[in-house]
């Protein structure tokens, strides 16, 4: 039997988060390097993802960043390429990158539409099949997809888009659990509710602004626990599905929502 600091360790590991920039990703690399992993952190905007991987480092952790656009697969091939020749491979992939623009389907165009699917859910595709051939060489691998209570529940209109990306997220980590086990490759899903991230407070403020503080409003009113959440409540998470103490875990999805699904 381990001890709880073996199972947590991750010393040895090599981690890429996308989206790590900000929110949720920037708190799950910061879990990650505190248990000891390397962390590439991967972000549409280099300047705020460097940022990052400086913070981190000031802790002397290992961490450096890369920028990519995860829905374009030559971004994504180079990702996977420059972690394997900086760290020697990847041991755990967190899909996190995402976007959630409030927009009805009466007023969506195509554009709109695909942009969502292409960043929420193509991205996991290329990310899961180019880190999984790295993973099958090294014999095994952890992927943790970031989806939401959308897989599970709409939460406000608004967010077919979104809702029809995280769906497919879901049904995308259940089968790739299924294919990748033999493998050692354990592929599992966190599906957040509410959490107070940079983004969300930036939407609530944008285009469409009035429309997604309302349905913010309405969605607080749901939870049990009568607040939003925090990041580090989700990087919690995330680090238990990235060490040992996720062990015989695989296409799973864990709820962490303050309880609003109970609503």
């Amino acid at each position: 039997m381990q001890a709880i600091k073996e199972l947590l360790n991750l010393s040895g590991k090599t981690a890429i988060v996308t989206g790590g920039a900000k929110g949720i990703g920037k708190a799950i690399c910061y879990r990650l390097c505190e248990a000891g992993a390397d962390v590439l952190v991967a972000d549409v905007d280099l300047e705020e993802a460097t940022k990052t991987a400086y913070e981190l480092r000031g802790h002397n952790w290992s961490a450096d960043s890369i920028a990519v656009d995860v829905s374009i697969q030559d971004d994504v091939i180079k990702m996977i390429d420059v972690c394997k020749e900086k760290y020697g491979g990847i041991d755990i992939l967190v899909n996190n990158a995402g976007i959630y623009p409030s927009k009805k389907i009466e007023d969506m165009s195509l554009e709109d539409f695909e942009e969502v699917i292409h960043v929420n859910l193509r991205s996991v595709f290329l990310t899961t099949k180019y880190a999984s051939e790295i993973m099958k060489t090294q014999g095994g691998g952890k992927i943790i997809n970031i989806s939401s209570v959308d897989a599970i529940h709409p939460s406000m209109a608004g967010l077919a888009h979104y809702d029809s990306s995280k769906h497919g997220m879901w049904g995308f980590t259940k089968n790739s659990a299924l294919e990748l086990a033999e493998h050692k490759i354990w592929v599992n899903a966190i599906a957040p509710g509410g959490i107070l991230t940079p983004g969300v407070e930036l939407s609530s403020k944008g285009v469409n602004g009035d429309l997604m503080a309302e349905q913010t409003k309405v969605f607080m009113s749901k939870i049990p626990m009568h607040r939003m959440g925090d990041s580090d409540e989700i990087a919690k998470v995330a680090l238990f599905m990235a060490s040992d103490m996720s062990s015989y875990m695989t296409g799973e999805q864990i709820v962490v929502d303050g309880g609003v699904l109970l609503s």
